[in-house]
């Protein structure tokens, strides 16, 4: 019996290595050495310390900085661990009271991404749109004009790809840290 089992378990420790350890390896070296940023979660870095990735957003909350969409996310939002939609579906009370608390809290008026929240809860860009709505809390609060703000959002607006990919759009930690460049510069 050993000698009929004996030629499936030496393929099963095989490809197992080859598979599972060989090939990984493989493809992560050569995504290090081709792709180093992306390889890595396009971390960004700020004199020497992590402060985020240009992939996953995260929560601002200081009239300082722009606001990212709202995340369903983990219990408090923004919890990579725990990447989900709210599976609240368009008839949900639950859902309907917060958009409306939040359009609400947003002058009664608001782009879509500035009340729902992405498919993984952790979409790390806004629309335009919902950048220009926040440019004259953060101008008050950083004690700058509103001109000066809307330039630092226009200069951060990713275009579509080619021009048909996607829509435009506004990383929001990298907007952020422009804004603190500036701030620092000035």
């Amino acid at each position: 019996m050993f000698v009929h089992l004996r030629p499936a378990l030496v393929l099963l420790i095989l490809f197992t290595l080859l598979l599972g350890l060989a090939y990984p390896l493989a493809i992560t070296g050569i995504a290090k050495t081709l792709f180093p940023g992306a390889a890595s979660g396009n971390l960004v870095e700020r004199n020497g310390k992590l402060v985020g990735s240009h992939l996953i957003g995260q929560r601002f909350t200081s009239d300082r900085y722009f606001h990212g969409r709202p995340s369903a996310a983990g219990n408090d939002g923004y919890d990579a661990s725990a990447s989900s939609g709210s599976n609240l579906g368009p008839t949900s009370k639950v859902l309907h009271d917060r958009v409306a608390a939040d359009v609400a809290k947003l002058g009664g008026h608001a782009p879509a991404d500035a009340v729902t929240t992405s498919g993984s809860g952790l979409d790390p860009h806004i629309s335009p749109a919902f950048a220009m709505t926040q440019i004259d809390r953060v101008a008050v609060a950083r004690k700058m004009t509103p001109a000066a703000v809307a330039d630092l959002v226009q200069k951060n607006v990713t275009h579509a790809t080619f021009g048909l990919i996607g829509q435009p759009r506004v990383n929001v930690l990298t907007l952020n840290l422009a804004l603190d460049a500036r701030e620092n510069r000035d």
